[in-house]
């Protein structure tokens, strides 16, 4: 079966109401999907990808009562993807939390926005130079803003202010505000 949105939702609709076929059908449309998306986006083993496959598997099972039929199935699916991905990159001390990212991604609609689409680099580089290295330097890599500001040349209180207009440009950015 083709893994469209549509066929998706059909599956995922159906299984919610109680057809253990579908749901099992969904499931097993979803694997090549979920392994094409880690690929693409985690660098390891063959082996750290199906555990991620088979995490996301187990959660979109076990959260299948959160799906909202009015919305999007692979906005929902690919946000369950993400966290299970930094989840794993956190187990594995290669990413550290992003502060306040929370706001930006529980931002109104936001789910209705293909999750599969966004891309951080993409959304980052969007912003000023300056904004963007700074977010990257204590949100990504982890540097505190002591050490952002040494690294940069600039003042603690410059790196504070360009981070925060920085998270507020992407939040209205991803809510289509800007």
């Amino acid at each position: 079966m083709r893994a469209n949105e549509d066929a998706l939702r059909e599956l995922m609709v159906a299984g919610l109401g109680g057809d253990a076929t579908a749901h099992a059908a969904l499931l097993g449309v979803l694997v090549p999907l979920l392994r094409g998306f880690y690929r693409r986006r985690a660098s390891g083993s063959d082996d750290d990808i199906e555990d991620l496959v088979q995490e996301t598997l187990i959660a979109v099972h076990v959260r299948r009562a959160t799906y909202d039929p009015c919305r999007a199935f692979t906005a929902w699916l690919f946000a369950i993807a993400r966290y299970k991905m930094i989840d794993h990159f956190r187990r594995n001390r290669r990413l550290r939390p992003i502060e306040g990212l929370e706001e930006v991604l529980v931002a109104e609609d936001f789910e209705s926005v293909s999750a599969a689409r966004i891309d951080i680099d993409d959304l980052l580089d969007s912003l000023p130079a300056k904004q963007a290295g700074l977010i990257r330097a204590t949100r990504i890599d982890g540097l505190s803003v002591a050490e952002a500001a040494t690294a940069g040349g600039f003042g603690e209180s410059d790196v504070k202010v360009s981070v925060h207009r920085g998270l507020k440009a992407l939040a209205a950015r991803i809510q289509g505000r800007a």
